[in-house]
C-alpha cells in the first residue's frame, strides 16, 4: 500500500491499518515523508508524544521545506505543552505555506496560549477570511466537525480583541464628551461586529463596509445642507481653466482603478475602449502636492469644503475624466458617513449620473451631492471627454464628536486589516 493510502486510513480513524500501510510504504521508500508523517500522527493520536516528535523530526531532516510536517510537529508541541516550540514550529510551517489557513489557525492557537493575544487575533482573522474566500468555515456545514470549536473560538476572540481595541481608540472622546455623545457610534460598531442587524430606512442604501445609523437617507442631498456650495460654484470658470491646462498633458494623471482587471469588471465602452482616469488632489487621504501646485485656485477652493479627512482612506478629490463612450457600471460606496460631490466642468450631451434609480444630468457649474452607498452608475454617451471635480465630504448629519470618532475608528480598522494581510 502507498503512503496516500495510509493517509486516507488515518483520516478515517483506522489507526492500526494506517500504521501498517505507512510501514509497508517505508519498506519500499525509506525516505517517504508522507509515510513518516502518518506514523507521527498515529503516535500523536495515541498520546505517544515523544515518539511522534521523533518521527516528525526525522521527516523534517529528509525535507526541511515540508510545511505540513512542521505543522504536525507544532501540534505535537501543543499537546505536550511546549508552547514556545509550538509557536516556532507553526510559524516555520506558515513561512513555507502562507496560504494554508489550517496552519494559520493552529498558529493563532499557539500564539494565544503564549500570551500574544494581538498577534493571535491577527492570524485568526486572516485564517478565517482566507478560508471563507474558498467557501470554507462559513457555517457548521462548511466546517469540519473537529475544527468547529477552534474556528468558533477564533471568531469570538477576534471580535473581543478588536472590540476592545476600537473602544480604547475612542475612549478619550468618551471621557471628554460623555457616553451619550457616542451613542450612535456604539450602535455603528455593534452593526459592524454583527451584534445587531442594520435597519435601513431606505433599503436602496446599503454601505459595503460601515453603516452609521440615524443619518437621514437620501440619494441626492438638499443643497441647503452645504452653505459653501455657492462659493464653490462661483469659481467654476477659474477651476475649469486650470483643468484645461492639465488636460494638455498626461503629467499628473492616474487611472482610477488600480489595474486592468478591475477596470474590465467596472467599465464599459460604446465604440472605443473605456477609460476613467484623473488628476488627483487627494488620494486615499494623501495630498498630491504637484497637482495642487499646478491648480492653486482649485486647491484653495478645496479648503472651503468639509472634506472627509480620514488617515489613509479619504478624501478622494480629483478631476474625474471619462473618455468618450465610457460607462461606469452600477456599484456601491463603503460608508454613509461620507458623501460624494461633483462639480461639473466639461459636460457634453448625453452624460448623466444615476443614483438609486434617480437620474441626474450634470450641468456645468452646478454642483450635486449624493450618497454613493446607494447603487449608482455614470455614463458619457457622447463622442467627447467629460470631466467633473469629484470630492468626498462629511455627511452633514454627523456631529463633530461623531466625525472625530470615525476619523479614529476607520484607520484603526484599516490598520488591523493591513496587519492581517501582511501576516
Amino acid at each position: 500500500m502507498s503512503s496516500s493510502d495510509a493517509h486516507t486510513l488515518l483520516q478515517q480513524g483506522r489507526l492500526d491499518e494506517a500504521e501498517r500501510a505507512a510501514r509497508q510504504s517505508l519498506q519500499h521508500q525509506p525516505r517517504d515523508v508522507e509515510a513518516l508523517n502518518v506514523l507521527g500522527l498515529v503516535a500523536l493520536r495515541r498520546g505517544q508524544l515523544s515518539r511522534a516528535q521523533q518521527l516528525l523530526e526525522s521527516s523534517i531532516e529528509i525535507d526541511p521545506n515540508h510545511a505540513l510536517t512542521r505543522h504536525y510537529l507544532g501540534r505535537v508541541h501543543d499537546a505536550s505543552g511546549n508552547i514556545d516550540a509550538a509557536v516556532a514550529a507553526h510559524g516555520a510551517a506558515l513561512a513555507f505555506a502562507p496560504a494554508m489557513f489550517i496552519i494559520r489557525l493552529h498558529y493563532g492557537v499557539a500564539l494565544e496560549r503564549a500570551g500574544q493575544h494581538e498577534q493571535a487575533a491577527i492570524h485568526y482573522f486572516r485564517a478565517t477570511n482566507d478560508a471563507r474566500a474558498q467557501g470554507r468555515w462559513l457555517n457548521a456545514e462548511t466546517t469540519a466537525s473537529a475544527l468547529r470549536p477552534i474556528v468558533e473560538h477564533a471568531v469570538r476572540m477576534v471580535r473581543q480583541t478588536t472590540r476592545a481595541r476600537y473602544a480604547s481608540v475612542i475612549e478619550p472622546l468618551r471621557q471628554q464628551f460623555g457616553v451619550d455623545s457616542l451613542e450612535r457610534v456604539e450602535q455603528c460598531l455593534r452593526i459592524y461586529f454583527r451584534e445587531q442587524e442594520p435597519v435601513y430606512p431606505d433599503p436602496r442604501q446599503q454601505p459595503t463596509f460601515l453603516y452609521f445609523p440615524g443619518l437621514p437617507p437620501a440619494a441626492y442631498l438638499d443643497r441647503s445642507l452645504f452653505p459653501w456650495l455657492e462659493a464653490l460654484e462661483a469659481r467654476t470658470d477659474d477651476i475649469r481653466q486650470e483643468l484645461l491646462r492639465l488636460l494638455a498633458s498626461d503629467a499628473g494623471r492616474e487611472r482610477v482603478f488600480s489595474n486592468e482587471a478591475i477596470e474590465q469588471q467596472n467599465l464599459r465602452g460604446l465604440k472605443s475602449p473605456p477609460s476613467w482616469n484623473g488628476y488627483y488632489f487627494y488620494r486615499h487621504g494623501e495630498r498630491r502636492d504637484d497637482n495642487c501646485a499646478a491648480c492653486p485656485v482649485t486647491a484653495q477652493t478645496l479648503d472651503l469644503l468639509s472634506l472627509s479627512h480620514v488617515r489613509e482612506h479619504g478624501p478622494e478629490v480629483l478631476f474625474s475624466v471619462f473618455t468618450a463612450g465610457t460607462h461606469l457600471l452600477p456599484h456601491r460606496g463603503v460608508t454613509n458617513t461620507r458623501l460624494v460631490g461633483h462639480l461639473p466642468l466639461l459636460v457634453p450631451p448625453d452624460c448623466a449620473l444615476n443614483v438609486g434609480g434617480e437620474v441626474h444630468e450634470w450641468q456645468e457649474g452646478r454642483a450635486v451631492i449624493f450618497d454613493d452607498t446607494y447603487e449608482h452608475e455614470a455614463w458619457n454617451r457622447s463622442d467627447r471627454t467629460r470631466v467633473v471635480l469629484i470630492f468626498d465630504i462629511w455627511n452633514p448629519h454627523l456631529t463633530e464628536v461623531e466625525r472625530a470618532a470615525i476619523e479614529l475608528l476607520v484607520p484603526a480598522i484599516g490598520d488591523f486589516r493591513k496587519a492581517s494581510e501582511a501576516a
